[in-house]
């Protein structure tokens, strides 16, 4: 096993709350198998909190105010890596923990920051790109500053007589997500990989029958 997922999926949730502590003991489980955990928080539950805990890596869909939100959470789960956030044809959202650099001193406002990222982006390219910051110290208003970047990545802009049916998208973002931590894929790659495959989704009716093969030539660049 290279990762373990934790959804929204139906069994997971109508476990009876007796059970809950054998799920609790698979962190320290895993951890010392160097097996990381998934969480995919699309979904509200009583343990939801608790499942976050558990967490390495966290993806949901959306909130009111996504970077703050982002900041938030990685300083109240502060063994997580990064979350991010999906946001259907919008493309997604990152922030990406750093432990390897100094911070620097001076604190960036997380939401400004988005701003500038977004202006970055080129409404012209129709492939999934990938904008980050640097790693700076960044300030969410209320909730603190974590050390870290902030990633705005886009989603392919797949031209109006090939998008079939977006049922699934959003999971096979994930899927392309975990498929590339367990290959050690680097975050430059992930992100534009991912919106591909979930774009490849699209291309077909229904959650899998679109879903690109390995050989598949668009994926062939981030593959190779």
């Amino acid at each position: 096993m290279k990762l373990l997922l934790l959804d929204r999926s139906p069994p997971l949730f109508k476990i009876s709350p007796d059970r809950w502590p054998l799920l609790f003991c698979l962190k320290p489980s895993a951890s010392c198998r160097n097996i990381p955990i998934l969480v995919d928080a699309d979904h509200k539950s009583e343990w939801l909190g608790d499942l976050l805990k558990l967490a390495d890596y966290v993806a949901w869909t959306e909130a009111p105010s996504i970077p703050s939100a982002l900041v938030s959470m990685l300083l109240r789960l502060p063994n997580i890596k990064f979350s991010v956030v999906t946001l259907g044809e919008e493309g997604c959202i990152m922030l990406e923990r750093s432990v390897n650099e100094d911070p620097p001193t001076e604190e960036i406002d997380i939401d400004s920051l988005l701003e500038l990222l977004m202006q970055k982006t080129d409404d012209s390219i129709t492939f999934p790109t990938f904008v980050p910051s640097s790693v700076a110290k960044l300030r969410a208003n209320k909730f603190g500053t974590i050390h870290g970047r902030l990633i705005v990545g886009t989603a392919e802009k797949i031209p109006p007589l090939e998008l079939l049916d977006t049922t699934g998208a959003g999971d096979a973002f994930i899927g392309a997500v975990l498929y590339a931590i367990c290959t050690n894929m680097p975050t430059e790659k992930m992100l534009p990989f991912a919106a591909q495959v979930a774009a490849g989704c699209c291309r077909g009716f229904g959650a899998r029958t679109g879903l690109p093969y390995h050989t598949d030539p668009r994926l062939t660049s981030f593959l190779s």
